[in-house]
C-alpha cells in the first residue's frame, strides 16, 4: 500500500480532504492525513487505537478544527469550521462516544440542531413525534419518541445516533464504531440500511476494528498509523493479514482458543435472582472459568453486572460468593468482596473523564498505595504501570486527563483497573468495544491468564466469535431470563442467535 498526497480534487469524488494536520497540547494527532470518497461507496477507515481515525472523522464533521489542510465537496474547495458548516455541506457523523442529551427524549435528540427540523418559537410534542417516528422505525428501535435517552442501554443509544444521522438526510455519513454495542440482529438491520443508502448515492465512512465487517460491506479501505494516511486500496485487493500488518507495523500473532476446564469449585452463584430487569436468573461460575453472556439489546446481559455490583436492588434471590450468601448494596461493598466490573459504557459508568490517566487506573484500589489517608505517588505509579504495560496502553503522560486518550485507550485504562486488587470475580461488559485487532489479542491473553490463576470471569460481548473463542460456557439471555446455557465448544453462532431471538421456555437449552 503506497502513500499519496492529493492536493487537487479528483473530479468524480463527492468529498476529498488532503494535508490534514492537528496537534493537541503539543501531541501530534494528525499529519498529512487524507481521504477521498466516491458517491455510493462504503469506505473503511482503519488503524490502531490512537492512529487518528476518530480525530480525522471529527474534523470532517466540524466538531474540531484542523490546524491545516484542504477540503473539497463535489470538486469545489470548501471550509469546515464547525458542525453547521458540515451539515450544510451534507455531512453527518455517528460518534463512538455518543453525543446525546440523556435528560431529553429520543425525539428531542433527533431534532436538536437538525437543519431538517423546521425551527419554531414553540415546538409541540406531536411535531417531534412525527419527525422522529419514521427514522426510529428505520433502525428498528422499539422505544417511543418520548422515551428519555438516559433510560436506554448503550446499544439502544447507538441506534438513536444512527436514526439522528439518517434524519439529517446527509450525502456523507461518517460512522465511528457504529456496531460496537449492537448484537447481530441490529447489525444486520444497520447493514441493510447502509445498502439502501448506497443505492441513493450516499457515501459512507465506516470506522471499525471488525475485519469481518470491513470485508463484508466495504468497497475501499484507507489505513492510518501514527496520524498519517498510509494509503487506500480496493477491498478486493487486500487481505486481512496485510491490513493488520499495515495497522500495527508488524506480523499479527493470533493466540489459540482457551481450553475448557470445569473441575474447579464454584466461586459465584446467582440463585433465583430477580431485579426490576432480571427474572429468576440462576447460574454458577467456577474458578478458572470464562462464562460468556450473549443476548439482544435489552435482554438483560448488562443488567447481570448491575445486579452483581449492587447498582440494581434485588427483589428476590441471592448472590452467593465463595459459598456464602452476600448482600451487596453498593459498588464499594462489591469491591471489598473481591468483585471487579468493566461497564458497557466507559464514559457514563466507568471513567472520570477530567481526572488523570493514573488516577483512573488506580481509583478502585487505593489501599495498597496509600498511608494514613494519603496516596504515595511512587507506589501508585508502580501499581498502575504493570497493567498499563500488559495492555500496551499508549499515552504521553500519566498526568494527562483520561479524556485526551483515544476511545480504545480509554477502554484499556478501564480494563487495567480490573486487574488491580487481585479480584476473585471479574465482570467484563463488552471489553473489546472500540479496541483494535492487536489490542484485542492483548485482552484475550489477559482473560486467559486471569482464568489460569483461578479467577472467575464473566464476559458479555456483542461479538459471537469472541464468545466462542474465549469462553467455556455461554449464557443466552432473552427478556431478562436465561434462555439457555451452552457449551462453547459444541455450539454455533446460529444456535446462539436463534435462542436469543426466538421464543423458548426460560432456562431451556443445555442447562
Amino acid at each position: 500500500m503506497e502513500g499519496s498526497e492529493t492536493k487537487e480534487p479528483v473530479p468524480e469524488t463527492i468529498f476529498q480532504c488532503s494535508e490534514i494536520s492537528k496537534d493537541f497540547d503539543g501531541v501530534r494527532a494528525l499529519r498529512r492525513a487524507s481521504l477521498s470518497l466516491f458517491p455510493g461507496e462504503v469506505h473503511a477507515l482503519m488503524g490502531e487505537n490512537g492512529a487518528g481515525k476518530s480525530t480525522l472523522a471529527k474534523i470532517i464533521a466540524g466538531s474540531i478544527a484542523a490546524d491545516g489542510g484542504n477540503f473539497f465537496v463535489d470538486g469545489a474547495r470548501v471550509q469546515i469550521r464547525g458542525p453547521q458548516d458540515a451539515q450544510r455541506l451534507g455531512i453527518s457523523i455517528i460518534y463512538q462516544e455518543l453525543d446525546l442529551f440523556p435528560h431529553l427524549t429520543v425525539a428531542e435528540n433527533l431534532a436538536m440542531g437538525n437543519h431538517q427540523f423546521t425551527e419554531r418559537a414553540f415546538v409541540r410534542s406531536a411535531d417531534l413525534d412525527r419527525f422522529a417516528a419514521p427514522h426510529l422505525a428505520q433502525v428498528g428501535l422499539t422505544c417511543g419518541p418520548r422515551c428519555q435517552v438516559r433510560s436506554l442501554s448503550t446499544g439502544e443509544r447507538q441506534l438513536v445516533s444512527v436514526a439522528r444521522a439518517l434524519s439529517m438526510r446527509a450525502r456523507i455519513i461518517l460512522m465511528d464504531e457504529p456496531t460496537s454495542a449492537l448484537f447481530d440482529d441490529s447489525v444486520e438491520r444497520l447493514f441493510r440500511l447502509m445498502g439502501a443508502l448506497r443505492q441513493q448515492g450516499v457515501a459512507l465512512v465506516y470506522v471499525s476494528h471488525k475485519l469481518e465487517e470491513i470485508f463484508r460491506i466495504c468497497d475501499r479501505v484507507t489505513v492510518m498509523r501514527d496520524g498519517e494516511t498510509l494509503g487506500t486500496r480496493a477491498i478486493g485487493d487486500v487481505s486481512s493479514a496485510e491490513l493488520v500488518r499495515m495497522m500495527i507495523g508488524k506480523q499479527w500473532q493470533v493466540s489459540g482458543a482457551k481450553p475448557a476446564d470445569s473441575n474447579h469449585e464454584i466461586v459465584l452463584s446467582f440463585s433465583h435472582l430477580t431485579t426490576a430487569k432480571l427474572q429468576d436468573v440462576c447460574f454458577d461460575l467456577r474458578k478458572g472459568e470464562v462464562l460468556g453472556v450473549a443476548g439482544l439489546l435489552g435482554s438483560g446481559r448488562s443488567e447481570l453486572g448491575s445486579a452483581l455490583m449492587g447498582l440494581d436492588r434485588l427483589r428476590k434471590g441471592q448472590v452467593i460468593l465463595g459459598g456464602k450468601p452476600v448482600v451487596i448494596k453498593s459498588v464499594r461493598q462489591a469491591l471489598a468482596a473481591g468483585l471487579r466490573w468493566s461497564p458497557e459504557d466507559r464514559k457514563r459508568d466507568g471513567l472520570m473523564m477530567q481526572m488523570s490517566i493514573l488516577e483512573n487506573g488506580t481509583i478502585s484500589d487505593l489501599g495498597p498505595v496509600s498511608w494514613c489517608g494519603f496516596i504515595h505517588p511512587q507506589s501508585e505509579r508502580r501499581a498502575a504501570l504493570t497493567p498499563f504495560s500488559a495492555l500496551s496502553l499508549k499515552y504521553s503522560s500519566l498526568g494527562l486527563p483520561v479524556r485526551t486518550l483515544s476511545g480504545g485507550n480509554q477502554q484499556k485504562v478501564l480494563l487495567s483497573r480490573c486487574l488491580l486488587g487481585n479480584p476473585e470475580v471479574v465482570f467484563l461488559d463488552d471489553p473489546t468495544r472500540g479496541i483494535d485487532v492487536g489490542a484485542k489479542e492483548d485482552i484475550y491473553q489477559i482473560i486467559s491468564e486471569l482464568a489460569s490463576r483461578g479467577k472467575g470471569i464473566v464476559l458479555v460481548s456483542s461479538e459471537l466469535p469472541e464468545l466462542l473463542r474465549c469462553c467455556d460456557r455461554i449464557l443466552v439471555m432473552r427478556e431478562g431470563r436465561i434462555a439457555a446455557q451452552l457449551d462453547a465448544r459444541r455450539t454455533t453462532q446460529e444456535e446462539i442467535l436463534t435462542l436469543a431471538t426466538h421464543t423458548a421456555a426460560p432456562g431451556g437449552g443445555a442447562a
